[in-house]
């Protein structure tokens, strides 16, 4: 596990990992699994059904754990498909922490399409954090494309963040939510583009129960000759609560759509959406500059704050 000096690095950044990982875990790491450990109230196994992955089964009352589950692609020509199920009990608190990190310095396409489906169980909060980063200097394209789908049961909730750091050519995201009676969902996604390099995010939040809520906030740059495409929906099912927001700055020649939608089919439904799309404003680059720090400094600190 952690065999080199990329498989540690990658390790860091999408998973903030400095070394065994505490409590359950799972590494997986070209194709194969690189370490596995179970815990008392956390159980990892092979799926039952023969497709690549994982199911992880949290038992009730299960609270203050965590579980990784990062992944690790170093060779080119690496394309491959996971499906990992969570099963979270009853009034459980956990956090659960994923993320793909892909180094390619080879001709050949790297790509990783994560398939996360959770059910969460009555009044349990999961904490999820997801991020993505690429690096290496070759031709072959890095490239992520994950899925993520989550049913909640009455009085759950999920705070979902998603990161896209630096290095990916091209994303498909993929997140639906399903929310049942006073069940709620919170997803931030942050997210850089640079290069020629595309994103494309498709977001769906169902409002099924009673007393749900939903809020989804987006913030991107996109920068030089990259794209990006955000649709975020808010579906009102029941007297519920949602709010959509999308800020995003430009840069270069890049291009961003922002194309936000709301649905109400109950008249006690109460849905916002915003979004807005701009470029950094020249008085925060002067006082910045004023303090001593050069234009590239400048806005340097402006995007890290932004995407923070």
């Amino acid at each position: 596990m952690m065999d080199t000096e990329i498989d540690r690095e990658l390790l860091e950044k999408i998973a903030d990992l400095l070394g065994k990982p505490v409590g359950a875990f799972n590494i997986r790491k070209d194709c194969g699994c690189d370490g596995r450990e179970s815990t008392e109230h956390i159980k990892i196994d092979n799926r039952a059904d023969g497709k690549s992955g994982i199911d992880i089964r949290i038992l009730d009352g299960t609270v203050g754990e965590t579980c990784h589950i990062p992944v690790i692609i170093t060779k080119p020509g690496i394309e491959e498909t996971v499906y990992n199920d969570f099963y979270i009990g009853e009034n459980c608190d956990v956090t659960i922490v994923a993320g793909c990190g892909i180094h390619n310095c080879g001709d050949q396409e790297s790509r990783h399409d994560g398939i996360h489906t959770f059910h969460v169980g009555r009044n349990s909060h999961v904490h999820y954090s997801e991020k993505h980063y690429a690096e290496g200097d070759g031709t072959g394209a890095k490239v992520f494309n994950p899925q993520t789908i989550v049913y909640l049961d009455e009085g759950a909730s999920i705070q979902m963040d998603t990161v896209q750091i630096r290095g990916v050519d091209s994303t498909k995201r993929y997140t639906k939510i399903v929310c049942g009676k006073d069940a709620e969902a919170v997803i931030t996604e942050r997210l850089l583009t640079h290069g020629t390099q595309s994103a494309h995010s498709d977001m769906e939040i169902v409002l099924d129960g009673e007393g749900s809520k939903g809020r989804v906030i987006s913030r991107s740059v996109a920068q030089d000759q990259s794209s990006q495409v955000f649709y975020p929906r808010m579906v009102g099912n029941a007297a519920c609560f949602g709010h959509v927001q999308c800020d995003s700055i430009i840069m270069g020649e890049a291009k961003i759509k922002s194309i936000p939608a709301i649905t109400a089919n109950c008249t006690e439904a109460q849905l916002v959406h915003e979004a807005a799309i701009g470029k950094i404003a020249g008085d925060q680059l002067l006082k910045l500059e004023t303090l001593g720090l050069t234009p590239e400094e400048a806005e340097e600190r402006i995007l890290e704050g932004f995407l923070a």
